[in-house]
């Protein structure tokens, strides 16, 4: 899934969180006033999500509609751009637009919404049901501890390598960096990531960080934690990297696809990308590397690593009309049924361990238990209402670290400081 490209810029509108007891409108109400109306009516809903670019969405809301001809729902698309779907949520949101019932959100919009009361919570009677999905899924519909949305597809980086160079994938960053040597004899460049000054920066910047034991802010979303020795020790690894050449000067450049090209080209011995680059490695005529590679969970200092948590939550509007209807929606997309639609039909990573087990989805995507490893470790991005100007801060001082305008130390020190003055601290 090429997520990222779509999701690098997020409004201003995000470094603003507002208390929800504000976010009441021009009839006075708040948003506990809005959390406790309808929530045991039905009816039909409005499903609101991104242009549609699978082949599995369709048919999944014509299964529902067969279903429950009396609480049918009819999906409104938005355009294909992250950040214009941003502003249209918000838009709606603050117009307390009972027409958005249902919608779809980048996690790292979740805690903003919620903290701007716009979603209802998922408790009580509209609790979602967690039996059987990823933990870590779950914990990132999550904002301050309460379920606000429900995951509904997942996503996970990997490390693809030459299987016909390295017989034994690396487990640890050190691992990884050793084996530079095979690459230098094969007169290619060893690894890549995302490093060009995009949200792709703030992923791989993050997945160096919480594969070293450090984090980027606490749990309460606005209290940086960024400046710790963890967190300056696991920036050093891709420091070093493009310090020492195991890491190409080209790579600073990289979003996913220049990355992906280099790869299915022959010039790289190791990538992170997602899993979407399996299926293209695999299939395009054009790929040298087809049947050469395999896929392995992302290093870490001492052993398997944490990969940034991908996919999309589905979230209940706090002004929606027929909440009972939209609840029993949200858990209809967690089914196990429909996780094996999105698999299967639109190649979007599942929420449900047991989909991952399935004998012959696994025949067909034999990355399924390799991306189930990784979502099983992965950290989300930062969950705060401060989102743009935390990516931000990771962005400039990642970028300015590994260009050598700044050691790691101050690198780390200054995310923190920004991310304090973003939260008014």
């Amino acid at each position: 899934m090429r997520h990222l490209r779509t999701a690098s810029s997020l409004t201003a509108l995000a470094l603003v969180a507002l208390p929800l007891a504000a976010c009441g409108g021009g009839d006075g109400g708040t948003a506990d006033d809005a959390f406790k109306a309808h929530l045991k009516d039905r009816g039909p809903i409005t499903y609101v999500q991104g242009k549609v670019n699978d082949n599995a969405t369709h048919g999944i809301i014509d299964k529902w509609n067969k279903l429950h001809p009396e609480e049918k729902v009819t999906l409104k698309e938005q355009t294909d751009e992250a950040d214009q779907q941003h502003d249209d949520l918000v838009r709606n949101f603050d117009a307390k637009n009972a027409d958005y019932d249902v919608v779809s959100v980048d996690l790292v919009w979740t805690a903003e919404f919620a903290a701007k009361g716009y979603l209802q919570p998922l408790k009580g009677d509209l609790a979602v049901d967690t039996d059987g999905l990823l933990d870590s899924a779950v914990k990132g519909a999550q904002y301050n501890g309460v379920q606000y949305a429900s995951p509904t597809t997942s996503d996970g980086g990997m490390l693809y390598y030459r299987t016909d160079l390295v017989k034994t994938p690396p487990t640890t960053w050190a691992e990884l960096f050793a084996a530079c040597d095979i690459a230098r004899q094969a007169k290619i460049d060893c690894y890549a990531g995302q490093f060009n000054k995009y949200e792709g920066l703030t992923v791989n910047a993050s997945e160096a960080i919480n594969g070293a034991g450090g984090s980027i802010v606490a749990e309460d979303g606005k209290t940086p934690t960024v400046d710790s020795p963890e967190a300056a020790e696991g920036l050093q690894v891709l420091v070093d990297g493009f310090k020492n050449g195991d890491i190409p000067k080209s790579a600073i450049t990289y979003t996913e696809e220049e990355g992906r090209a280099a790869f299915q080209a022959g010039k790289l011995l190791f990538l992170r990308n997602w899993p979407y680059v399996y299926g293209l490695a695999s299939g395009e005529a054009s790929s040298k590397v087809k049947g050469k590679f395999s896929v392995a969970p992302l290093p870490g200092l001492d052993g398997v690593g944490a990969s940034t948590l991908g996919g999309h939550n589905t979230a209940i509007s706090a002004f929606s009309d027929n909440k009972a209807t939209a609840i029993d929606f949200v858990n209809f997309l967690a089914s196990e049924e429909i996780q094996k639609d999105y698999m299967e039909k639109g190649s979007l990573a599942p929420i449900r361990a047991d989909v991952y087990q399935d004998p012959a989805l696994v025949k067909k995507y034999p990355y399924l238990p390799t991306l189930l490893t990784s979502i099983e470790n992965a950290v989300a991005r930062p969950i705060t209402p401060f989102y743009q100007a935390v990516t931000k801060a990771i962005q400039d001082n990642s970028y300015a670290a590994l260009k050598g305008d700044k050691t790691s130390e101050e690198a780390v020190k200054d995310m923190a400081a920004a991310i304090k003055a973003a939260s008014g601290q």
